[in-house]
């Protein structure tokens, strides 16, 4: 099977997680891919498939070359809830350039204009969707590849190479993929989770990220007699808001600037709450922007009355550099298999986070390879065939001795 092929199949299942949802894995939908993994993990020969009752699934390609390290591929299974995985009608057009029309009835377009990437991919044939729903490559096209990648491997035995260590994990994209991850058990020296875009980038710098949550507690009456009597938490709410840097939002951000990103707010005048991702690649940065937002919360508790604003904030995770950077081998290794495959790598920061962040505070250091996919997150999601091809190639590159 190709990895076109697999690729499409696997983005037909919905895996949208859910982040209101406290299990593991968040939803059931989850499932479906799990046991259709571990189906042609076991079909095809992979040793020790296993699929855990949080829905990690694993399994390995028992080694060769006794000198050879062992080597792990993660990628994640779910979608983000950001956008519907619901009925994705994926398809395949050769891009010749200019603007492409996912929907004309709803006059949905994806702009050269607007996504600079498309400009780099004229001559190749994307899959895309009607603009209704996401596509998935993030991170079904990294599923694609590992498992297009070990159907190669156990297809040609003489090929040499450490012990080939599979991961699959639920829930990434709401930041739980590597809660459970067993990495004792897993069996690598290190590994690479295939989740990034573009082919020839690596990534092991990220953002240290926190979740905060205020919840704000008002005072409703009748406004005909509410003077020095309501206090009205919808528009608290925004009078918190307002206090944020301007600046510091994801819209105009780029690089190493870290940002407030408010991504829900909901209330009326008894209760509201407002839920925020804050991220920055420096963890001064990253600590003065936490300490920022309890200074908020504290001045208007102030203001209004103890307990007023109710405010959590909760780590998510640190960006993996300063692990990584103490097994560099690794980072070269990637390189190296890049340039075998004709490419020129790019160091870039990740203005997100991978399982490999966590993982790599584990004891499993795990920086980023690229995929092919790009827009992720949203309608104008689409993943490069050619680029897909590429990454095979490269985790033969990686992982296979010449």
């Amino acid at each position: 099977m190709t990895v076109k092929e697999r690729f499409l199949k696997y983005v037909a299942v919905e895996t949208t997680s859910d982040e209101n949802s406290p299990a593991c894995p968040s939803s059931e939908k989850e499932w479906n891919l799990a046991h259709m993994l571990a189906d042609e993990m076991k079909a095809m020969g992979i040793s020790g498939v296993r699929v855990c009752e949080h829905a990690y699934v694993y399994g390995f390609i028992p080694g060769n070359d006794p000198a050879a390290p062992a080597i792990g591929l993660i990628a994640h299974m779910d979608t983000t809830n950001e956008v519907s995985g619901a009925n994705i009608k994926a398809r395949e057009i050769h891009y010749t350039g200019g603007d492409v029309v996912l929907n004309e009835e709803k006059g949905i377009v994806m702009k050269e204009s607007g996504f600079e990437s498309l400009k780099g991919h004229v001559g190749h044939d994307l899959i895309i969707t009607d603009g209704t729903t996401l596509l998935g490559a993030d991170d079904k096209a990294g599923v694609a590849e590992i498992m297009t990648f070990c159907e190669y491997v156990l297809a040609h035995p003489e090929e040499k190479h450490g012990k080939i260590c599979i991961g699959f994990t639920p829930d990434e994209e709401i930041g739980r993929g590597a809660d459970l991850f067993d990495v004792e058990n897993f069996g690598a020296d290190f590994a690479y989770t295939v989740d990034g875009g573009a082919a020839d980038e690596i990534e092991y710098e990220n953002f240290n990220a926190a979740a905060a949550r205020v919840q704000i507690h008002g005072f409703s009456i009748h406004p005909g007699t509410a003077k020095n009597k309501m206090r009205n938490a919808a528009r608290m709410a925004f009078e918190f808001h307002s206090m944020l840097p301007v600046l510091e939002i994801p819209e105009n951000t780029e690089g190493y600037e870290g940002f407030y990103h408010l991504c829900s707010i909901q209330g009326e005048e008894q209760e509201a709450e407002l839920r925020y991702i804050i991220r920055d690649h420096d963890m001064k940065k990253f600590q003065l922007k936490k300490e920022r937002i309890q200074k908020i919360a504290d001045y208007l508790n102030e203001k209004y009355g103890e307990n007023t604003f109710e405010l959590t904030v909760k780590d998510s995770y640190f960006n993996m550099r300063e692990k990584v950077e103490e097994r560099p081998e690794v980072i070269e290794r990637a390189k190296k298999a890049l340039q075998d495959c004709g490419m020129t790598p790019r160091c870039v920061p990740i203005r997100g986070g991978t399982d490999g962040a966590r993982l790599s505070f584990m004891g499993l250091v795990c920086p980023n390879l690229g995929t092919g996919g790009r827009n992720g997150h949203g309608i104008y999601e689409y993943a490069s065939v050619q680029e897909m091809e590429a990454m095979v190639n490269v985790l033969k590159a990686l992982v296979l001795i010449k």
